[in-house]
């Protein structure tokens, strides 16, 4: 499964970290949309990276965004981020307007960094840029 997330977002870099520190099995990596493969893969899951308000969850031919993509990311935490599953009895256009929501304002919220998010020595091979 990759995640791909903005690297200049303070709050998606804190994501990522979140990520790495519980992603136990490391079934999880990790492509800017900064980068060459994040921009690929937005581009087959027919997104633009210019004023992106989503994060991208892709798995093979699969993809989700919004929180279906936050929800499919703790699934594959496993115990105890499964629980998140319980958010589905919330109507996918209630979750996903809080989302957009947060997600228009989060340099504002949390700022943004003028260069893209270094990976952690120990887990630059989940990187794919």
């Amino acid at each position: 499964m990759i995640v791909v997330f903005d690297a200049r977002c303070l709050l998606c870099d804190g994501w990522v970290r979140f990520l790495l520190r519980h992603d136990k099995r490391r079934v999880l990596r990790f492509a800017s949309i900064q980068g060459a493969n994040g921009q690929a893969l937005l581009e087959r899951a027919g997104l633009q990276v210019d004023g992106l308000q989503t994060l991208l969850l892709v798995d093979g031919d699969r993809s989700w965004q919004h929180t279906a993509a936050i929800l499919g990311v703790l699934h594959a935490l496993g115990w105890p981020w499964r629980l998140a599953w319980a958010a589905w009895l919330i109507p996918a256009p209630l979750r996903d307007a809080l989302y957009r929501w947060l997600a228009r304002n989060r340099y504002r919220w949390f700022g943004r960094s003028d260069t893209c998010l270094m990976p952690p020595h120990d887990h630059a091979q989940r990187f794919l840029d």
